[in-house]
């Protein structure tokens, strides 16, 4: 029979084969599916403490970088947070910023990502199209001067 180290390494090794993962991500994954196994073994409940009574994992200073945003909740760092927020923890973008106190100016994606895509729009004139559209629209619907 193998050890609970053992399957916590065919775990944690099963998860990264899917998904990026860092050597300290890694390493932090393992000792939790570790723990939680010995747990189960000696028959102590493993219930995590809930989201709402958790403090950060990552303070705010440290989850908004210039090429990741670090979930403040799980520690993952990623490009956007909305959709993370989404599917692992339940949550909506405007229920993370009050449950950290995160200012709506804080934008919940990484500097760097959201720099790319504006210059992705520039490039490719849609601020002018725009303009364009609203323009067009605007003589299309027959206002009349007072």
């Amino acid at each position: 029979m193998a050890t609970i180290l053992e399957m916590a390494a065919e775990i944690v090794a099963a998860h990264a084969s899917t998904t990026n993962m860092t050597k300290e991500e890694l390493v932090s994954e393992l000792a939790e599916v570790y723990n939680a196994l010995n747990s189960l073994e000696k028959g102590e409940d493993i219930a995590e403490p809930t989201e709402e009574t958790q403090g950060p994992v990552v303070s705010r200073k440290k989850a908004f970088g210039k090429d990741k945003i670090f979930c403040m909740i799980c520690g993952k760092g990623m490009k956007t947070l909305s959709r993370h927020l989404k599917t692992s923890h339940q949550m909506t973008a405007s229920e993370y910023r009050k449950q950290f106190d995160i200012p709506r100016s804080q934008s919940l994606a990484a500097k760097s990502y959201s720099e790319t895509r504006r210059q992705m729009a520039i490039d490719r004139g849609l601020g002018e199209k725009l303009a364009k559209a609203r323009a067009a629209r605007g003589r299309g619907r027959g206002r009349k001067k007072a």
